[in-house]
């Protein structure tokens, strides 16, 4: 009976400390359709279960990091309108902590990495995520293919983007390091951030 009265001890603290252990703040978890997905762990990061023979839990599994730099990623485009002057209804998740880090536009390139069109965001949404903002005119075809992707303020790029067409719909794609970064100096640019 002594030792069953410390299994259940054991397995107590072993769910105490798995429900303590805070999670992934910088993950998504919403598909391209807006609809939420089942919370996945990153690829690479296997928690290995805690020893069977000891029951004691690994200190080592699945510990939390601080991310070397924070990222705004696109979830979702919805659009309106006619061809050649299309507006862009962007779902955008990211980590805002007020205007010292939040995400500062989203844009529409052309598969060169030309802008197209950037909708500038005058706020960070620290109460609001995801958020989605609209903007347009979007100068683009229905067949054309354009990328979609968020800015973060300090960080820059580097968040999931879109890929696609008004008549094809838009997939996550992954965006070559340092593609079209020059852009950050390209004109519109945000001018102060409100809060």
């Amino acid at each position: 009976m002594r030792y069953w009265n410390l299994s259940i001890v054991w397995v107590l603290a072993l769910l105490l400390f798995t429900s303590c252990t805070p999670t992934n703040q910088n993950s998504s978890n919403t598909n391209n359709t807006g609809t939420s997905s089942p919370n996945l762990e990153p690829v690479g990061e296997k928690r290995e279960p805690a020893s069977a023979a000891d029951n004691t839990p690994d200190p080592t599994a699945e510990q939390p990091t601080s991310p070397a730099s924070s990222t705004a990623d696109v979830l979702s485009v919805s659009v309106s309108g006619n061809s050649g002057a299309y507006q862009f209804a962007v779902e955008v998740s990211s980590p805002d902590q007020g205007c010292e880090q939040y995400a500062d536009w989203w844009e529409v390139l052309d598969e060169n990495g030309s802008l197209l069109y950037r909708r500038v965001l005058l706020h960070s949404h620290t109460n609001e995520q995801p958020f989605m903002r609209s903007g347009g005119p979007v100068p683009v075809t229905d067949d054309q293919v354009v990328i979609i992707r968020a800015h973060f303020h300090p960080d820059g790029y580097g968040g999931v983007a879109l890929k696609g067409s008004v008549h094809q719909g838009f997939q996550p794609v992954e965006l070559a390091r340092g593609f079209a970064v020059e852009l950050e100096e390209e004109q519109p640019l945000p001018e102060s951030c409100a809060f």
